[in-house]
């Protein structure tokens, strides 16, 4: 790539207002448990319209997303094309005009989600992206791509606010401590470690711009990995994987005499969906990608 990525948005600049309508939306990876989600969230907000269910799941391709979900029949019919299913979007709604369009939102896969992105955007789809596992390089590009095609979209490493007030509390807590480690617990089918979440967390308590848990002893590892993946800051991070966890993150702050810690628990999906949905709301009238739910709150 010759040319230099643009920058993530941190701030949601707009454009003219959205156009009167429901907003239409494609979910890809629908059939998945973010994505049942999601197909139920939208068929109950009055603003937003299914119009797309994209799910490579083998012998569903052709059954109503509805039925395959026990929400009852909505009409959409299950595809594997997913470019198919945005060329078909896009031209639904090619005229409607400044601020309009259809949004994609994807929970599918980190082998997948870079494409995924990247071919929203070219179809002129607002790219809603809840996959995690993109590197900076490839959300530079994203970015890059975003502007000069003038499509607003958006990074989203958890929907959940209370996840946002936990990252807001920790990178305030950070200029107090010099010692951090965090820790993130996920169910054993999520394939990235560590979380976008966790990455996205840590990032945040770098704004700082300072060094953390200098060494006080030379360390060795018997068991190599047991102390956690070491950023460039200084920052720990460690996962753990198994089933019957959700979503679950800690931040461990630790200093003479005491230990601070902030927590989130996310018992049940359906604690993601006001945040997606709001994103599906701002994305249309966003002038590039934004990384991060709190550049929208």
């Amino acid at each position: 790539m010759t040319s230099t990525p643009a920058p993530l948005s941190t701030s949601p600049a707009t454009s003219p207002a959205a156009a009167a309508g429901p907003i239409p939306v494609v979910v890809a990876g629908a059939l998945g448990r973010m994505g049942a989600e999601v197909v139920r969230a939208v068929r109950d907000a009055p603003d937003c319209t299914l119009v797309g269910a994209i799910d490579t799941t083998p012998g569903k391709e052709g059954s109503d997303v509805g039925l395959e979900l026990g929400l009852g029949e909505l009409e959409v019919a299950i595809s594997a094309d997913f470019e198919g299913s945005l060329c078909q979007a896009s031209q639904a709604v090619r005229n409607a005009g400044p601020g309009a369009g259809a949004v994609l939102v994807d929970f599918t896969h980190p082998a997948v989600v870079y494409e995924h992105c990247r071919g929203a955007i070219a179809y002129g789809v607002h790219p809603v992206i809840g996959t995690t596992g993109l590197s900076p390089l490839q959300l530079g590009e994203l970015a890059s791509f975003a502007a000069k095609a003038s499509i607003g979209g958006a990074v989203i490493p958890n929907f959940s606010v209370g996840m946002v007030l936990l990252q807001q509390a920790a990178a305030a807590a950070a200029r107090f401590y010099d010692y951090a480690e965090l820790t993130e617990l996920h169910h054993n089918r999520k394939a990235d470690a560590p979380s976008g979440t966790c990455i996205k967390t840590a990032e945040l308590i770098e704004e700082l711009g300072k060094a953390f848990n200098p060494a006080q002893v030379e360390e060795h590892e018997t068991l190599a990995g047991c102390r956690g993946g070491r950023r460039q800051s200084g920052l720990r991070l460690h996962s753990i994987r198994l089933p019957g966890l959700v979503a679950h993150q800690e931040v461990l702050f630790g200093a003479p005499g005491e230990t601070y810690t902030l927590r989130h628990d996310t018992i049940d999906r359906s604690a993601y969906m006001p945040g997606v949905l709001h994103t599906v709301r701002r994305v249309r009238q966003l002038e590039g990608l934004v990384y991060g739910l709190e550049r929208l709150l």
